[in-house]
């Protein structure tokens, strides 16, 4: 049964950074596009960072220049380091990636930054 497990989140002040790991469980096979999703409480799930096969990388607007995706093919996971965090990057941040033919999503981890 293939996994993606998210690590990294926490509770964290305002300005501060963390850094969220992905990594691959009952699998073999390599991770080609990816991405990090974040759901704040009453808002919907937006996409904030994305890395394709290709290694073009894109960011949402309300990150951009404070958090950075890339990816360790060799270890076959995926990272999102967040730097001068908000109290509205709070929320659920998910791991998205494609692996072979299918897509997978992890259970995701909180990230709650305090002012």
């Amino acid at each position: 049964q293939v996994q993606l497990v998210e690590s990294g989140g926490g509770l964290v002040q305002a300005g501060g950074s963390l850094n969220l790991s992905c990594s691959t469980s009952g699998t073999r096979l390599a991770i080609s596009a990816a991405g990090w999703y974040r759901q704040a409480p009453g808002k919907q799930r937006e996409l904030v960072a994305g890395i394709t096969s290709a290694g073009v990388i894109s960011y949402a607007g309300s990150v951009k220049g404070r958090f950075s995706i890339s990816r360790d093919s060799v270890k076959n996971m995926v990272f999102l380091q967040m730097n001068s965090l908000k109290p509205e990057d709070t929320g659920v941040y998910y791991c998205a990636a494609t692996l072979g033919w299918s897509d997978y999503r992890g259970q995701g981890t909180q990230v709650t930054v305090s002012s």
